[in-house]
Order: C-alpha cells, then structure tokens, then sequence
C-alpha cells in the first residue's frame, strides 16, 4: 500500500495504532522514555522512512544527523500555526474564524471580567486559563507581567473537533467528534479535553451548523495545503450558544490524539460495508505523496474518555471496565493531569452537551469502584 517501509516511533503505542503492522509498516514504542530519546537509541539504517506523533527541531536534527527520512511536516512550520500568539499573525484574513480577541502582555490587560487567557503554548488545557475574578487578574499579572498572551471573552457552549488530511492535492476533513472537556471525574481542570464522542454533533448541531463547520475547516484546510503542509492536523471548534455562531478555538500542526480511535471505528465501518480510507491511512498517503482517490469512511457512533491523573485519583483497576466490554488502554503516568487510563466504547457515551448517557454513567460508576 505504501511502498516504503515506514516506522513509527513513540513512547505511546496507542498514537502509531491506527493501521496494523505489516511488511510496509513497523512501530517502536517505549513507556517512560521520550521520542527523542527513544530515536537517539534504536537502530534504524540511513534512509529509513521514520514517522513521530510530534515533530521538533531536536529529532529533525537528529533524523538528518542519522541519514532518515522524517515524514512528519516541517517542524518550524508547526510552531508557527499552533503557537496561540503567532497563530494570529498566521491565519491573516482567517482570523476572523477565531472569537473577538487581541493580543498583549499579562500586565497591560485592563480587566479579568470572565475572559480566557491563552499563553503560546498549552497541553490539554494547562496554558488556558478563565478569568472570572479581578484577583485571578492581579496573580497573574504579579507571576507573569512580560508574557504575550491572547486574551478572548469566554464563550459558552460545547466544542468539537475533527481531524483533516491534507495532501498535495487533496483536502479530507474526517468525522466531527463532540469534544468531552472538564468533567469530573475524569480531570480537575475545566479546559483539559479529556475524550471524544462522535455520536452527539448531528444532535446538536443543524444541518446548516454543520455545513458552516465544513467550510471553515475547509478554509484553514486550504491555508495549510498553501503552505505546504501534508498529513493530519485538528482543529477545535466551539458553537456559541448566545450568538449562535462557530468560532475557531484551536489548530493542533499535529496528528491529533483522536485519530487512532477514529481509524479504529473507520475499519470496523469499512468492514460492514462503509466504503473509503481511514484518517490514518489517509495521513500516511498524504505523507508519502501517494494519490488519494477515496473519502475517508464515515462514522457517526463510538467515543474514548480518559481518566487523568487527579488530586484524588492516582490509580485505577480497569478490570471492572473490561469485564463491561470496553477497551482500556493503561499508562505509567504520575504528572498531574496525564492520561492515566483511556476508556473506549464502540456506542456514544454522551447524552447532551456535559451530560453522560447510561453508558457514560456506567463509565463513571466503574472507574469510582475501582479506585
């Protein structure tokens, strides 16, 4: 199917899962270490295609050191698209996708009237704050006075997210997924995404909010493609329930979390009779400039949540889980709000925007039960 032998190589397996192993495809994983220092160790002969979940200027100067070929998108490029203050200056005209905004240094924001603060760079919702209090304004200008920082008015309402491929001539945008943020039990951080659900956007959005969604990831689609970016990236969406708008939130220049688990519920579909690619098998065509002549397979059911590292949940017993009938995928992870345990299901979880299902609930009871 590729032609090439390509290795994928991280420290979570899970990331490179989105196609099995074959003759054309390997993976190098290694709990605890990270891809840096997993590249620096494995034994891979120059010319080697190699591929990574997210590229940096260290291991593209190691692959060039080394002789490989590093499929991944320029790692310089990446930063500029996904870096929350650059990203700005990037979009240009599309700026006006993103919500009312503007940029400064922590202290010369005049008011913590219930905003959000974005500093360049986050990880699952650590480097987005929600200023609802003057004080919390005040800390921060105290902690941080000199550091950019892109200031918007917080919006209610429920976010999504897709991935897209990108290739050299083609622009796929895969399935919407509702985007499961902040809920406890799951994390103590009201921003942390902590897992997807691709059964709940068509009962939320209408047919014309969706419409709307797919010409604005087709626009940042097209930017990308301009600048020459090939493979996955994701963007995060969030509907605005007041002015009943779509605004975008997020560009991840990256392979999204999301896209093993989708890949995973594209087979299945594909095996009952869906036709197309996966978003995975898509991204390693993208990759390697391989003609893409299929849709992505679509889905509209299944959803993964992850139980992240709490103030009270440090470990969890997924036998009760696997007993239920879902999938766990277990991590070594003791940093604050990493991924401790990821919960998948083949049928939604969710009800309603923050509201579980009997499933999700089951979900819920399960991992409490086990603690």
């Amino acid at each position: 199917m590729y032609l090439i032998m390509i290795t994928y190589v991280t420290k979570d397996r899970e990331r490179a899962e989105g196609v099995p192993e074959n003759e054309e495809y390997s993976i190098i994983a290694g709990e605890g270490e990270d891809t840096f220092e997993l590249l620096q160790a494995v034994s891979l002969p120059a010319g080697s295609h190699i591929l990574v979940f997210k590229n940096n200027s260290r291991i593209e100067n190691l692959a060039k050191e080394k002789g490989w070929n590093l499929l991944n998108p320029s790692a310089e490029l990446a930063e500029k698209i996904e870096n929350k203050i650059t990203q700005v200056a990037w979009l240009g005209d599309l700026a006006s996708l993103l919500p009312p905004h503007h940029l400064t240094l922590t202290k010369k924001i005049t008011t913590g009237g219930d905003s959000v603060l974005q500093w360049a760079h986050s990880h699952t919702g650590t480097g987005t704050i929600h200023l609802q209090k003057e004080s919390d304004l005040h800390a921060l200008q105290e902690k941080f006075p000199e550091r950019e920082v892109r200031v918007t008015k917080y919006i209610k309402g429920p976010m999504f997210t897709v991935n897209i491929v990108v290739s050299k001539d083609t622009i796929l945008i895969g399935n919407i997924s509702y985007q499961i943020t902040g809920l406890p039990p799951f994390t103590d951080n009201i921003f942390s995404t902590i897992g997807n659900d691709w059964s709940l956007p068509h009962t939320i959005l209408t047919e014309t909010q969706l419409a709307h969604f797919h010409a604005l990831a087709e626009k940042i689609g097209k930017k990308m493609q301009n600048e020459g970016w090939k493979g996955l990236f994701g963007i995060d969406v969030i509907y605005d329930e007041e002015k009943d708008s779509l605004y975008l939130i997020e560009i991840n220049a990256r392979q999204p979390a999301s896209t093993t688990y989708e890949s995973q519920l594209q087979m299945a579909a594909r095996e009952k009779g869906v036709p197309g690619i996966t978003t995975f098998e898509a991204h390693i065509a993208a990759l390697t400039d391989k003609p893409i002549t299929q849709p992505l397979v679509e889905i509209n059911d299944g959803a993964q949540v992850i139980q992240r590292v709490t103030a009270s949940v440090k470990k969890v017993g997924t036998e009760s889980l696997e007993r239920a009938g879902y999938k766990v995928i277990k991590y070594n992870n003791v940093k604050p709000n990493s991924d401790l345990v990821r919960i998948q299901s083949e049928r939604g979880i969710m009800e309603a925007h923050n509201k579980f299902n009997k499933r999700g609930k089951e979900i819920v009871e399960l991992l409490s039960s086990a603690q």
